[in-house]
């Protein structure tokens, strides 16, 4: 049964190179039904990819190979929730060298262009602390920081750092 709603990326024809890659990255995610193309079009031939189907994280997706006239951009991210710092260093590390890049403040974007928010889930405790000050120290740490570095983090919020 396919969801109501799925999430669709334009690639340039690396769309089931990039699913696989998530498939292997990420926990809960797998590639689905690839759709090749029955006959010969304008941007391609009978047998390359159109769509492929997959999840990301639990998140279902479809990406379709649409070629070079579009781009990803900041506006769109997938949020990863990380439990430890071994978990935020794999994801990041899977990313970063997979041809991707870094960006700023747990951000970074895949070689296909699509930005992730890799966020161990002890800065969002960190930022949301009831004591405004620790919340603000927090904060402040990781407006340094590319990858997360959550001892840095609870440092910070401790007045630690």
């Amino acid at each position: 049964m396919n969801p109501k709603n799925t999430i669709c990326l334009w690639y340039d024809g690396d769309a089931l190179e990039a699913a696989q890659f998530y498939a292997q990255t990420f926990p809960d995610s797998t590639v689905g039904a690839i759709l090749r193309a029955p006959t010969d079009y304008p941007d391609g031939r009978q047998g390359d990819v159109l769509t492929v189907e997959f999840t990301v994280a639990g998140i279902p997706c479809v990406g379709l190979n649409g070629g070079p006239h579009f781009k990803h951009s900041e506006a769109f991210s997938f949020q990863i929730a990380t439990d430890d710092q071994a978990e935020t260093d794999r994801l990041w590390n899977a990313i970063v060298n997979h041809g991707g890049q870094e960006s700023e403040c747990g951000w970074c974007k895949d070689r296909w262009g699509v930005s992730w928010q890799i966020t161990p889930r002890a800065l969002l405790a960190a930022i949301t602390d009831p004591d405004r000050a620790a919340a603000q120290r927090a904060f402040s740490a990781m407006m340094t920081m590319r990858k997360i570095d959550i001892a840095a983090i609870e440092a910070a919020r401790r007045g630690a750092a």
